[in-house]
Order: C-alpha cells, then sequence, then structure tokens
C-alpha cells in the first residue's frame, strides 16, 4: 500500500483518530500505576491531546509526529494551555532523538500502521533504544479480533506485535481492548527495556 501523507489528513480535517479526549487506555495505564511521571516520548502525538493530559498529570513529555500541521496545532494549543510540553515535527523510524533515554513511550495506532514484518520490528528496536533502564512502552493497536470492517484501525494479530517486540523488550502485558468506545478492537500492549537479553526457544532433546 502506498504510504500515507498524514499532513494531507491534518489539512483536509479528516482526523477519525483525533477525539479530542485524551486515551482512556492511557488514562487507565496511568491511573493503575503501570507508568508514573517522568522523561515521556509520545510517538504520531498529533494535535497533542494525550501529551498535554500527561504534562498536566506531571510528566515531563516530547511530543513528536512526522506531520508538520499536527505539530502546528500542538504547538498552539499548548501555548494556549500555557503547559510545557514540547513538540517536534520527526519520523520516528529514522529520527535521533536528542532528549533520549526516555522513562516512557507511548503511541496510540502507530505500530500498527506499518505493513511489513520488519518495518514494525525497525519500529520496536527503535523504542528499545529510546528508552531508559526498565523504562515502558505503552502502545494501543488494532486487533485482527471482531467482526469484518472495511474501515477504521489496521488489524494486526498478536503473532505480528509479539514477533516485533519480543527480541528487544519484554513484554509486560498484551490483552484485548477497543478503539473509540468498542468500535474497533485494539490490543493494549504494555513492555518494559530489557535487562536480559531474550532467551532462545527451547526445544526438547529427549
Amino acid at each position: 500500500m502506498p504510504t500515507p501523507d498524514w499532513d494531507d489528513h491534518y489539512a483536509s480535517g479528516n482526523l477519525p483518530w483525533d477525539s479530542g479526549e485524551p486515551e482512556p487506555h492511557l488514562v487507565e495505564a496511568v491511573e493503575r500505576g503501570l507508568v508514573t511521571p517522568g522523561r515521556t516520548l509520545e510517538v504520531g502525538c498529533g494535535t497533542g491531546t494525550n501529551a498535554l493530559w500527561l504534562a498536566s498529570r506531571g510528566f515531563e513529555v516530547l511530543g513528536i509526529d512526522i506531520a508538520p500541521r499536527a505539530i502546528a496545532a500542538a504547538n498552539a494549543k499548548a501555548e494556549a494551555a500555557g503547559a510545557r510540553v514540547q513538540f517536534r515535527v520527526l519520523d520516528f523510524l529514522t529520527a535521533e532523538v536528542e532528549q533520549a533515554p526516555f522513562e516512557f513511550v507511548f503511541d496510540r495506532g502507530v505500530f500498527h500502521v506499518f505493513d511489513e514484518a520488519e518495518t514494525r520490528a525497525q519500529f520496536a528496536r527503535q523504542v528499545g533504544r529510546m528508552l531508559a533502564t526498565g523504562g515502558h512502552w505503552l502502545s494501543i493497536a488494532g486487533s485482527t479480533e471482531g467482526p469484518a470492517r472495511d474501515h477504521g484501525p489496521p488489524r494486526r494479530s498478536a503473532r505480528d506485535l509479539v514477533e516485533a517486540v519480543e527480541p528487544v523488550l519484554e513484554i509486560i502485558e498484551l490483552r484485548t481492548a477497543a478503539f473509540d468506545g468498542g468500535l474497533a478492537k485494539a490490543w493494549q500492549l504494555l513492555t518494559r527495556a530489557r535487562e536480559i537479553p531474550a532467551q532462545p526457544s527451547t526445544r526438547r532433546t529427549a
């Protein structure tokens, strides 16, 4: 499939992912104490809704997005709110982020946009490079569960996610979730920076 021009979406106002409300699974993770305030990177921050919410909870946030119009809107919202959040136009797959390492990385619906397994693996490796020791990554990704649909977020299997992530990050939690109040099934993936490399899968020898 051709690579979407994300800036065109922001120019046209075609933003089905931009509800103006913080992601409920992110809110839950913070309220459950799964992630705690610290240096934070939001990948694909869009117009800054989640980054601004995190900042209001004591997180020190850098939001990045590939779309300049998204970052312009995010900066305008931050200025209007008097919030101390940094926003930058960056391509996460290739970016050198000067502020790294981070205690927390978050993405909603970015990891799942890549059709190729190697690109998803590249994304996970990049997260691993960005995380401080013991740091966490929370990703909300489209799921293969639920009825057939001809629109909405891309679908990825649990295997798609695990094969990309497990070599570089420790999987803490992978559970079923949903976008937009249940209209599209999703995965909630919580991982941690590895202190010990993943060990090979064992084989029975006797």
